[in-house]
């Protein structure tokens, strides 16, 4: 009987510590979801933008959003809101795939029901058959629509572990995240070697793909498709196919270019299921993919190349 009576007395106190827990963190709330009590305006401690993101894409003092991983991640707020006179956050996760991303366009629009614009990185991850593939872990718990399922991920190590810089945030000891998203890779591709241009080359030099498998169908596609039509009209929506260096571009005519070509076929026709959406097409063979000074490696270009895409994002989005 005692050891029953101390077995129920340790489970009722665990089961109290773990409710009392989950209540100081859902008041608490580290991650600045304002998911059920909210105590501050937007801003988390500088942390990665899977987190990050989730109190970035509720600000209400953005309207428009940049979607995707690292290959859109240099295009920059600050310019395209001097061009277009939109509000734009970079919800950017760097070896993101399609699943993560339409996850966190679904918590962006659930907090900004008629946004001005989104761009849309859709690289090559986005010609897969599978929509529901990734690789890298990501809180999908955090975005969830399930208040429960955000409770019973709430619960956790980690969290426990944002606490501190959660309290000091709001206390205004330790500087919130940047809020608009940006993050500039150069500075780390140059601490790395890639200020040499020789290295750089020999990180370029490959052979131009030839072969390829075709998927059934283009899931992120048809899902983006579905997407849109559910968009306000007004909404401008650009599809950005972002750069690769020419030896990672495929040779014309073979599997691979044909693979490629039913891909982006794929999307126009997401293009063309709606007014107000328009495709920025870096992704084939032009002059500006053919340099190596525009490149860090096959995909990751440099600035001058992003100040290029942005003008064609900001000439979609007015109308030219």
């Amino acid at each position: 009987m005692a050891w029953r009576g101390f077995a129920a007395t340790l489970v009722a106190v665990a089961a109290g510590a773990c409710l009392a827990a989950l209540a100081f963190l859902v008041v608490l709330d580290p991650y600045d979801t304002g998911r059920l009590f909210s105590i501050d305006r937007p801003g988390v401690a500088p942390t990665g933008p899977r987190i990050a993101n989730a109190s970035r894409a509720r600000d209400d003092a953005f309207d428009a959003a940049i979607i995707g991983n690292s290959h859109v991640q240099l295009l920059t707020p600050e310019r395209l809101n001097a061009a277009t006179g939109a509000r734009f956050v970079s919800l950017i996760v760097p070896a993101s795939y399609p699943r993560e991303q339409f996850v966190i366009i679904d918590w962006f629009l659930r907090h900004h029901r008629q946004p001005k614009a989104l761009v849309i990185g859709a690289d090559n991850t986005w010609c897969r058959a599978d929509a529901t593939y990734h690789e890298k872990p990501f809180p999908f718990w955090l975005y969830e629509r399930s208040e429960l399922a955000y409770l019973r991920g709430l619960l956790n190590y980690s969290a426990l572990e944002a606490i501190p810089g959660r309290v000091l945030t709001l206390r205004g000891i330790k500087n919130r995240a940047r809020r608009d998203g940006y993050w500039d890779y150069e500075p780390e591709y140059l601490s790395l070697g890639y200020g040499d241009r020789n290295f750089v080359r020999t990180k370029l030099t490959a052979e131009r793909p030839t072969k390829g498998s075709e998927p059934i169908g283009f899931q992120p596609a048809e899902k983006l498709r579905d997407l849109v039509a559910k968009l306000p009209p007004e909404t401008k929506v650009v599809i950005v196919h972002p750069p690769r260096y020419i030896n990672f571009i495929p040779v014309p005519g073979s599997d691979a270019a044909r693979l490629e070509e039913a891909c982006l076929a794929a999307y126009r026709a997401v293009a063309a299921s709606r007014p107000n959406v328009a495709i920025v097409d870096w992704y084939g063979d032009r002059p500006e993919n053919r340099d190596p000074e525009n490149f860090f490696d096959r995909t990751h270009y440099r600035h001058p190349m992003a100040r290029a895409i942005e003008a064609d994002i900001a000439a979609a989005i007015n109308g030219r």
